[in-house]
């Protein structure tokens, strides 16, 4: 495991500060024991600021609500066999000077000792006085087999039985904490026997997980293949892409997809064809307002983006969708904000080019031609596809799809060739949009829809290719030129 290798390398080089990151301290305190015990002799301090040091019966609550008194023990403490002492909650008082001072006068005294101080914290707040001899490491959420081990104890414990994989079940757990993957067992078990509806039910916990978290959105999937009107070249691309993230495909050595970027006018499919992508690759799919990452507290913007690509690869196999990146990373817009962006961008763009967890990204864009060129280089994204306006076949799809929906049974009534021909230069959303005003002045009358409905209300909207043809001709030669690849034939 990642962590329990970079904390023994942090112990066998000596470093007496460890600042260990994370939200779940009851884990991490069973790690760390667990790792000292197997592989050292040595005691264990447990400190909090309401109990002090509490699981020695020689300091018994001692430095109760005093941390300068939690620091002055280890000088106390015999530095020749290891030792170590656990200080939860330690963030909330390390900027104080009599805190940065004893830290300093610490690493002096003792650097070539064995006593080593850990600080668990769920928030990162080192001074800037202690970094050169802080040193930070992260304790990632738990991992699939982590997960599983837990969940064949739980169940063992419970006496319950399933019939589904739960390898399966610990793979749909992925991204949450270890208590809130026990409290959500206990929940599904008291009310439901183990099903597959388990599925769904662990969808919703790890939607109001992320929720919390106030910087991706949990997006449920519905949408299939067969929801898309035309698009065959990007439906070929991802169908040959469905098995990709299985262990068959990294037994075979497939590289896993990085991701893709869609561009074009508003209403042409992005944002469904990022959800069908999860759909078809039956992975969740969580979305990311790229406007949430910026604040107004200098380096909070880079901390943001730094927190969602840590959550998304610890929620991996899953689709991050970005959406509208072009609004936020506009290179036609001049920028006064002391680098903000540039530096979040160029954080987002080292990561798309390195990582290597199983996070898809589907990033979409109203305008290619406002992106940074930094973001269209080879390497960013496995391909960039231009979705252009629906010809008339695909047009005829549209229709067919949306009239399937509103009516079912009776959808072969509608003049669906005529239509196709009238919407020249209309949007997939856009022909959406003319069926459902065609019904709302039906229904005003009392009467169901028709044709001639659906003939008047096209006649009455002005689709967005003529208000925007600057940049639907230009995306257009874009892809002529074989910058962009088509996604449809």
């Amino acid at each position: 495991m990642y962590f329990e290798e970079n904390f023994k390398l942090s112990i066998s080089s000596r470093h007496l500060f460890i600042y260990i990151l994370t939200s779940e301290e009851d884990r991490l305190e069973y790690v760390i024991t667990k790792i000292l015990d197997d592989n050292y002799t040595c005691n264990i301090y447990h400190w909090d600021f309401v109990d002090g040091y509490h699981n020695n019966p020689n300091y018994l609550n001692y430095a109760k609500r005093d941390p300068l008194a939690a620091l002055e023990l280890v000088d106390t403490i015999n530095p020749l066999t290891p030792k170590f002492f656990l200080l939860k909650d330690f963030h909330s008082f390390i900027n104080d000077v009599s805190i940065m001072r004893k830290m300093k006068n610490l690493y002096k005294k003792l650097k070539n000792s064995n006593l080593y101080i850990i600080i668990i914290s769920s928030e990162v707040r080192i001074p800037a006085p202690l970094k050169s001899i802080v040193t930070l490491i992260e304790f990632p959420l738990p991992s699939s087999q982590e997960i599983l081990i837990e969940l064949k104890r739980l169940f063992s414990l419970l006496n319950v039985t399933s019939s589904i994989n739960l390898e399966s079940i610990a793979l749909a757990y992925k991204g949450m904490p270890i208590e809130l993957i026990r409290k959500s067992i206990a929940k599904i078990i008291s009310v439901n026997k183990i099903s597959p509806q388990i599925f769904h039910l662990i969808a919703e916990e790890k939607k109001h997980f992320i929720e919390q978290t106030n910087i991706l959105d949990f997006y449920p999937v519905n949408n299939t293949l067969n929801d898309i009107g035309g698009l065959l070249c990007l439906k070929q691309w991802l169908q040959k892409r469905s098995y990709a993230f299985t262990k068959q495909a990294q037994n075979y050595g497939l590289p896993t997809p990085k991701g893709i970027l869609l561009v074009g006018i508003q209403g042409t499919g992005k944002s469904l064809s990022a959800k069908v992508i999860a759909k078809q690759w039956n992975l969740p799919l969580f979305r990311l307002d790229v406007g949430k990452i910026f604040g107004g507290v200098v380096g909070e913007s880079e901390k943001n983006i730094r927190a969602v690509i840590k959550l998304s690869e610890e929620l991996d196999p899953c689709v991050l969708w970005i959406d509208e990146i072009d609004k936020v990373f506009n290179r036609l817009n001049n920028n006064a904000d002391s680098g903000t962006t540039s530096r979040v961008l160029s954080t987002l763009l080292t990561w798309l080019s390195e990582k290597t967890n199983q996070v898809f990204v589907v990033a979409t864009a109203n305008n290619v031609l406002c992106l940074p060129t930094e973001m269209l280089r080879k390497g960013r994204f496995d391909e960039i596809f231009f979705l252009d306006l629906p010809i008339t076949k695909e047009r005829k799809k549209i229709f067919q799809i949306h009239l399937m929906k509103f009516r079912p049974l009776t959808w072969r009534s509608y003049n669906i060739n005529y239509l196709s021909k009238l919407t020249d230069n209309f949007s997939g959303a856009e022909i959406e949009q003319v069926i459902v005003e065609a019904m709302y002045n039906a229904f005003y009358e009392k009467r169901d829809f028709n044709s001639d409905d659906i003939i008047n209300a096209i006649n009455t909207t002005v689709p967005l290719a003529f208000t925007d043809h600057i940049t639907v001709s230009s995306m257009q030669n874009w892809a002529k030129l074989g910058k962009v690849r088509l996604a449809s034939k």
